[in-house]
């Protein structure tokens, strides 16, 4: 939800008071004392109270499409990805929750089982995960290899001009990229599937420009990790942000000159024109809110299923 937001220029304020909507659900938004729950309706709650569309230039028929892929990622992809980050790699994620404190890893090895626990049973709840251990990922493989598919050599999936699924697809693959070192989605990503990290990279690079990652670890060598050498890259906690304020500064970041990262199966860099960012390539829609209180969406990654 926040990469949307910042799609389209409105700027909000994050609230990381781990409060649920009235439905029991995240993310929400407040506008205007105004609640919506649930990252369809607030999409459409957006275009209709401040005429924000990022789908304005597609086909019915595209359109279509988009929402089919949205769906795929948000009701199938999320439990396999959240089974790996939540189950099955549950060690490593706890040392990515934000605690502090003397009894830092007491509270982060609670946490982490309670959410492991609440993904358990509510993946059982939706079906998949009654599933065993290897179905589950074959799922999982089967979803990002028809991304893969989907997107080809195209710069967003719907062609060369930015939608509202590209936000979705992000705030997904992000979890693989990022967030889970040395599991299968992380190598199919970085490796089989190097297009979804070229992907991933320039989606990071054009709208969260403080969001710096170690270029080396674009793409998987295959070597085997030492979890306790590892280390994660985590968002900068900006509670604020508009991407008015930081549009000179990640223009003047696309002018800089990178040493270029070839990736095993391709001949691109990741730094080669196919990953640029320039306003051209995506529509660039100023939305001035009527009320100075910004939408409030709920925290991002890692984090625990919607209820």
């Amino acid at each position: 939800m926040e990469t949307y937001l910042r799609m389209v220029d409105l700027p909000y304020q994050n609230y990381f008071d781990g409060k649920l909507s009235p439905q029991g659900k995240m993310p929400w938004i407040e506008y205007n004392w105004q609640q919506v729950s649930g990252s369809e309706f607030i999409i459409d709650f957006l275009e209709e109270k401040l005429g924000v569309n990022l789908n304005k230039n597609l086909s019915p028929q595209e359109r279509a499409v988009s929402r089919a892929v949205t769906k795929m990622v948000e009701e199938h992809l999320y439990w396999t990805i959240a089974y790996c980050q939540w189950v099955d790699n549950l060690e490593e994620t706890q040392k990515m929750l934000p605690v502090t404190g003397p009894l830092s890893d007491m509270l982060k090895w609670i946490l982490g089982h309670l959410n492991s626990s609440m993904v358990q049973r509510e993946m059982y709840g939706h079906g998949i995960g009654r599933f065993s251990k290897e179905e589950v990922y074959k799922l999982m493989e089967k979803d990002m290899r028809t991304l893969a598919e989907l997107l080809g050599d195209k710069k967003y999936f719907m062609g060369p001009k930015m939608s509202t699924v590209d936000a979705a697809v992000f705030g997904h693959l992000a979890q693989a990229m990022w967030t889970l070192p040395g599991t299968r989605p992380e190598q199919l990503i970085k490796g089989e599937l190097i297009n979804l990290a070229m992907f991933c990279e320039r989606m990071r690079r054009k709208f969260w420009p403080e969001w710096f990652v170690d270029i080396e670890d674009v793409y998987y060598d295959g070597a085997d990790t030492d979890s306790s050498e590892g280390s994660s890259t985590g968002l900068m906690d900006f509670g604020l942000f508009s991407r008015t304020d930081t549009m000179e500064e990640s223009e003047a970041s696309d002018k800089h000159t990178h040493s270029h990262t070839h990736s095993p199966d391709t001949d691109h860099s990741l730094f080669d024109s196919d990953v640029g960012t320039g306003s051209d390539n995506g529509p660039q829609l100023k939305c001035d809110p009527p009320s100075p209180d910004p939408p409030n969406p709920a925290p991002s990654s890692p984090k625990p299923p919607n209820p």
